[in-house]
């Protein structure tokens, strides 16, 4: 799709530019995020996991409307990474085609976090393995 300008593609996504290489971006999704990683030239790879109606799906590259599907995206920093951009294209490209998504313990998620630093874990995973936890910590301490 042409734009007249470079800058508008990027301010659809709403970007005032390109991504960097490498940055793991997040979308939101009917009651999770979902996770990617901005591969350059409007590409981003991901684990398309339960993408097609509980069908769990490989990590694949698409563009990034395709990844973010008309939802808002922004960037998860991570303030500092065992690896240079262009390691974390290379770690995300190494694992296209990949079929072993496990929701609990390799998602999108756990895939960009690997990518980019080379722990695969997933905040989401653990925040919600901590809810019960929780509940029974204010039942039992009230």
């Amino acid at each position: 799709m042409p734009w007249a300008e470079p800058e508008d593609r990027w301010r659809r996504f709403g970007f005032e530019q390109e991504p960097a290489l490498g940055a793991h971006l997040a979308t939101s999704r009917r009651g999770y995020h979902h996770h990617g990683v901005y591969v350059g030239g409007g590409r981003v790879v991901h684990y398309s996991g339960l993408s097609g109606f509980w069908q769990c799906g490989p990590v694949e590259e698409v563009s990034l409307s395709r990844f973010v599907k008309g939802r808002p995206v922004r960037i998860i920093d991570h303030f500092e990474s065992r690896y240079s951009p262009e390691e974390i294209v290379r770690r995300a490209r190494s694992r296209l085609g990949e079929g072993d998504y496990r929701l609990l313990t390799n998602n999108c998620e756990h895939f960009c976090n690997w990518c980019v630093s080379g722990v695969s874990r997933s905040a989401q995973v653990e925040g919600r393995q901590q809810w019960p936890l929780r509940v029974l910590g204010v039942l039992f301490h009230a």
